[in-house]
């Protein structure tokens, strides 16, 4: 139980100091009841696992409930008001266990800020192309988020070999192209549109992935999941006077089946689900949590057959098989390089 917060006196000061010839930033620390700092524990890789499951699963109901707030909501606005909400709730969060203790040196800052940048595109990105395609359609792509994490992992952190990943990459690819081409059960007029859009907010949570985990060795997932979200939220907000929809209509406009799937976003989707996906991450690196995801397209074609009465086809079929089948590769390579 955190008890208070302290302030070191070099903190008022704002002064540094040298330690071993490296510039320390003079930082506020938590502390608990008995001056012991916080720390931040390392998750044990059942729980770790356990909450990767977790977040797919809730993502793919994210798919739906993104579908169903774009029926009142521009993808900017829900985009914004999904991160403000989300952010209030993760604040509270915050506040309640650490402390309102927020330790963190100005590289570390810096990176925190690309790291929204990939928050950005992923919320919006999606928002965004699911204006163009269906649900399904979104969650065959999403489905390709384990190999692009691991692709990308292998070619810039290179926790695998490029080798091991590379099969499984054209697979996965080759699963999202035809879906994309086909455009299946297109909402829009630009599906090959849409599926980019999605695909790229893809690739903008792969890296974010890549990025959080070497920082939550020095910050906690709690303040990397708000600080990043604070960083999405406030690049969004002048997007708001290009892509309106509530504020031309008004309040009044917004379903009670909207405000409901808005709601899901907020806690669910954002709250709940991003900061289960940091511990995973935190627990097990981004290459074996993204293999989990394959469960996060599942969900989405079953909740968008079940609510949006989306029909799966011989395409949709095809695709996510051809898209599993690179995760599955993807999966056993790294296994057998790691055993």
């Amino acid at each position: 139980m955190i008890g208070h917060v302290h302030w070191t006196q070099a903190t008022h000061k704002r002064k540094r100091r040298q330690v071993n010839d490296q510039p320390v930033e003079y930082r506020l620390t938590a502390r608990r009841n008995d001056g012991i700092p916080v720390a931040t524990n390392q998750p044990s890789t059942t729980v770790a696992y356990g909450s990767i499951v977790l977040a797919a699963v809730l993502w793919g109901g994210s798919i739906v409930a993104q579908k169903m707030a774009l029926g009142s909501f521009s993808a900017v606005e829900a985009s914004v008001l999904r991160d403000i909400g989300g952010l209030a709730i993760l604040l509270s969060i915050w506040w309640s266990k650490e402390g309102g203790a927020l330790t963190i040196s100005r590289a570390d800052m810096g990176l925190l800020g690309l790291l929204g940048l990939g928050v950005l595109g992923n919320h919006l990105l999606i928002l965004m192309g699911l204006n163009y395609v269906s649900g399904a359609v979104g969650g065959v792509i999403i489905g390709a988020s384990p190999v692009v994490t691991s692709l990308l992992s292998a070619l810039l952190i290179r926790d695998v070999p490029l080798r091991a990943v590379w099969a499984g990459a054209l697979l996965s690819f080759s699963g999202v192209g035809l879906v994309s081409v086909a455009g299946f059960q297109a909402a829009g007029e630009h599906p090959l549109l849409g599926s980019t859009l999605v695909f790229l907010g893809v690739v903008s949570w792969a890296l974010y992935s890549i990025g959080s985990r070497a920082i939550m060795e020095r910050v906690s997932a709690l303040t990397v999941n708000w600080t990043t979200l604070l960083v999405a939220t406030v690049l969004q907000i002048p997007l708001l006077w290009t892509d309106h929809k509530v504020m031309n209509a008004g309040i009044g406009s917004v379903t009670t089946s909207d405000w409901l799937a808005l709601g899901y976003l907020i806690v669910f989707a954002t709250a709940v689900a991003q900061q289960a996906w940091l511990f995973g991450v935190k627990g097990v690196g981004p290459s074996r949590a993204s293999v989990l995801g394959n469960l996060t397209p599942v969900a989405a074609i079953g909740l968008s057959a079940l609510i949006l009465g989306e029909s799966i086809g011989l395409i949709e079929m095809i695709g996510i098989g051809l898209i599993l089948a690179g995760v599955w590769v993807v999966n056993r390579q790294t296994a057998e390089r790691n055993n």
